[in-house]
């Protein structure tokens, strides 16, 4: 008998044997420790999540204190990141660190101001995701930040792309391990206006005792979606490598002179001005109507129409008005059934 043949009844004995230890059914004690023991486990993954959370928490916190120190945090979590987690060398760090490219990066006010407010946004998604956070203050706090970025606009020029990056994708959170978050409908950008104002400021504005708080906070963000537009848009013939502001290549302004090349806008803003800006005003009174703003919002939206008859969206527009205009069809009540007689 080969060697093979002689396991051969062994392995079935086993299977056998495991198969039948597996038909087995759970006694009610069973079940009650395997509880008793995933509640532990899942515990204690939590204190591990919640301690992480505190350390970086107080790291972030600590970096909002000066450009310098949040420079100071966002190396060495490019150290960590891009470095010591790929296992390289000291020397690539301080190599990287010396490439022209990056020495101007990171000596930019620009950048050191968006870093911050990365930071900002990042500590306040974390405390979004507690269950223990205040939707009150959090919508606050969400709109102080915003309108900090667009007062500084001009000054961060350049930076989109940092602003615009999830902030649980920068290398501050991944140096901490911060990944997926409880909260799923946060904006994970300060500069998401759509998905802020639309989550955040609106919902609890909608209501008739509520409208003209709705109407301001409307305004606000169609002024913020057009110095983004304008602020974050490269005008090409103002200068190929600047800002749409119309900076040199010194940085400054400039002698701005009516007609000039230099003073036209970028397409792209005028392209907001043509055709977002009318749909966003739209939207707005839109919004008003439907939270019992009826009788002022009605004349604005008929006045919006004959202004923009030309706009590609005046025919919907047109649709949508009508369907707010019918009058509601209030559903008949139940007719109750017949009671037999007995």
């Amino acid at each position: 008998m080969t060697l093979a043949m002689r396991i051969l009844p062994i392995i079935i004995c086993v299977a056998l044997s495991v198969s039948a230890a597996r038909a087995e059914m759970l006694s009610a004690a069973d079940r009650e420790a395997l509880l008793e023991n995933l509640e532990k486990l899942r515990d204690a993954a939590m204190s591990k999540v919640d301690a992480r959370f505190r350390i970086a928490m107080a790291a972030y916190r600590d970096a909002l204190g000066s450009d310098e120190a949040a420079m100071d945090l966002y190396l060495r979590c490019v150290e960590k990141v891009n470095f010591e987690d790929q296992q390289k060398d000291k020397s690539d760090f301080s190599a990287w660190k010396r490439q022209d490219d990056v020495k101007a990066k990171n000596s930019d006010p620009s950048f050191r101001m968006a870093l911050r407010y990365q930071l900002r946004w990042l500590i306040l998604t974390l405390q979004a995701s507690s269950e223990k956070a205040n939707p009150k203050a959090l919508a606050a706090d969400a709109q102080e930040i915003v309108d900090a970025i667009f007062r500084d606009a001009d000054k961060l020029a350049g930076q989109e792309q940092e602003l615009s990056q999830a902030v649980i994708a920068t290398v501050f959170a991944r140096a901490y391990d911060i990944g997926h978050l409880e909260n799923d409908k946060w904006p994970l950008s300060p500069v998401q206006l759509a998905e802020i104002y639309g989550t955040i400021v609106f919902p609890p504005l909608r209501s008739p005792t509520r409208v003209a708080e709705l109407r301001a906070a409307w305004i606000k963000r169609i002024q913020q979606e057009g110095i983004k537009a304008e602020a974050w848009t490269a005008n090409p013939r103002a200068n190929p490598k600047g800002n749409g502001r119309g900076k040199n290549d010194k940085g400054d302004k400039g002698d701005r002179k009516i007609g000039m090349a230099s003073d036209m806008k970028a397409p792209a803003y005028e392209r907001f001005l043509i055709e977002t800006l009318p749909e966003l005003q739209w939207q707005m009174e839109v919004d008003l109507f439907r939270s019992g703003d009826e009788s002022a919002a009605a004349m604005r939206m008929l006045n919006h129409l004959e202004k923009h008859l030309n706009h590609k969206s005046a025919r919907n527009w047109s649709e949508q008005f009508k369907n707010l205009l019918k009058p509601k069809v209030v559903a008949a009540p139940p007719v109750p059934a017949e009671i037999p007689i007995e």
